[in-house]
């Protein structure tokens, strides 16, 4: 049967056909209509309808029933949702059933926040007083991409919600059935209100665009890559929308000499290989301290060299595949340009046994270039691909860290907190690890520094893109 979209509580089953393609075995997963202009103007005029003419933005009990209501309807269907997930986007099952709580527990932490949003008054002068307050901006557009659909999808509607936004979502097409399960969970939730929530499967950049554009949103959250980030700034400008943007990263770890090699090595191998690195805080830059670089990368080696490669589906599965052919492709051209650029310490390939003919598998590459200049350190790679470079001394740590335009996460390896403190204050990242990474939950805010986005999610600031502030004053 094929998936509809979702307008004013239901399920309207209009447009092209398209389907969904595991990467573990490029077999059919999924049939969805595809979104059109008209559906997204219809939808989009349903949400501004219900956020100017219902109450459910002035309810902030009702909405954290609804969020409370949602979270029991995923974790219902956790285990479905995750196989789905699995089948769509070959991320290995174990690291889909961690996304599908953590949505979960996103939606909780929301909830308790949508009956604790204060404004302040004050009084300046006899006889005067000013009120402000905290308002829902109004219709948020929600664009999720296919690298995390539960996850990625709540943390920005959950705080569009508890603020009190009607929200219009264009899911990625790659992963509509993840979608479509998402969106049966919301369906079931007594206390939303019919078109708080709409959505429009994927229609191309055509339909893309018109939503961005459009005068009736207020709001774009996105996560995805930069160049689209940049794209939809140009074309909200046009209706100075306020942007809420995660984008990409190129994430480094800093090791420094005195550091624990034994747990720099674990934390930075399991760091690369989740989603087959197709994960923006994934570290994909070495910056290691010379004297142990050789014996950190040799830890690192026989980790990943150890690594279980294979269907997403399978519970043994660390490695699963890249999303398409066109992405493993690029990662063989990426490995014989480390080979021309650099020194290869691991060499990864694109895997073509009789066990991986079908799906786009391969294997990690560590290759060492200390020219900053490379594209392979420039760029957001997307793949198990890492870049070795070494350093004598803190401040050229730092130096070779900041040395390219992103700056969404990092991660710093010492026994000296006052050194790993140092090396955190002088990074441009918005989150810093210490002897750890990928540490991400719900209460702690995460963002961009320069090209990797702007504004923050998760935590009380997550709140901040979908509220404005309205100061009232009365003289008496």
């Amino acid at each position: 049967m094929a998936i509809g979209h979702f307008i004013n509580g239901e399920w309207i089953k209009q447009g092209t056909l398209s389907e969904t393609v595991n990467p573990s075995n490029c077999s059919p997963v999924s049939v969805f209509h595809r979104g059109s202009l008209d559906l997204m103007k219809q939808a989009i005029a349903i949400a501004r309808r219900c956020f100017e003419t219902t109450n459910w933005r002035a309810q902030s009990r009702r909405r954290a029933a609804m969020l409370l209501e949602y979270a029991d309807n995923i974790a219902a269907r956790a285990e479905i949702i995750a196989q789905m997930l699995t089948r769509e986007n070959g991320k290995p099952i174990t690291q889909s059933r961690h996304e599908v709580a953590a949505a979960v527990n996103e939606c909780r932490y929301y909830a308790g926040l949508a009956r604790n949003i204060f404004g302040r008054t004050a009084e300046y002068d006899t006889g005067q007083q000013s009120l402000f307050t905290r308002e829902p901006i109004g219709v948020a557009a929600i664009i999720v991409p296919w690298n995390a659909p539960a996850t990625l999808l709540i943390r920005s509607l959950a705080p569009a919600l508890a603020a009190g936004c009607t929200a219009v979502i264009k899911p990625a097409a790659e992963t509509s059935g993840t979608h479509h399960l998402l969106m049966q969970a919301i369906a079931d939730c007594p206390s939303l209100e019919a078109g708080a929530v709409v959505s429009v499967n994927d229609g191309g950049l055509t339909v893309a665009e018109a939503m961005v554009a459009d005068i009736d949103i207020d709001v774009i959250s996105f996560t995805g890559s930069t160049n689209t980030g940049k794209a939809i700034m140009a074309n909200a400008s046009k209706t100075l929308k306020r942007l809420s943007l995660e984008l990409g990263g190129k994430s480094p770890a800093l090791v420094f000499a005195d550091a624990d090699l034994d747990n720099a090595a674990a934390e930075i191998a399991n760091a690369v290989i989740p989603h087959c690195g197709q994960m923006c805080t994934a570290i994909s830059r070495l910056i290691v301290h010379q004297d142990v670089a050789k014996d950190l990368t040799t830890r690192i080696i026989a980790i990943l060299n150890d690594l279980v490669i294979g269907s997403a589906e399978l519970e043994s599965t660390q490695l699963g595949p890249l999303m398409t052919s066109v992405a493993a492709n690029r990662y063989a051209e990426n490995v014989a340009l480390g080979a021309a650029e650099g020194e290869i310490l691991l060499h990864g390939e694109v895997l073509s046994r009789a066990d991986f003919a079908t799906g786009h598998f391969v294997s990690p590459t560590i290759v060492q270039i200390e020219n900053h200049s490379s594209c392979l350190v420039q760029e957001e790679l997307f793949a198990p691909f890492v870049c070795v470079e070494t350093f004598c001394g803190l401040d050229e740590a730092i130096a070779s860290a900041n040395a390219t335009r992103y700056g969404l996460a990092a991660s710093i390896y010492s026994c000296d907190l006052i050194t790993a403190q140092a090396a955190a204050r002088g990074l441009k990242a918005g989150t810093v690890w210490v002897n750890c990474h990928n540490r991400l939950m719900v209460e702690a805010e995460t963002g961009g520094y320069r090209e990797s986005g702007l504004g923050r999610l998760h935590g009380v600031e997550g709140l901040a893109p979908f509220l404005e502030t309205k100061h009232i004053y009365t003289q008496f």
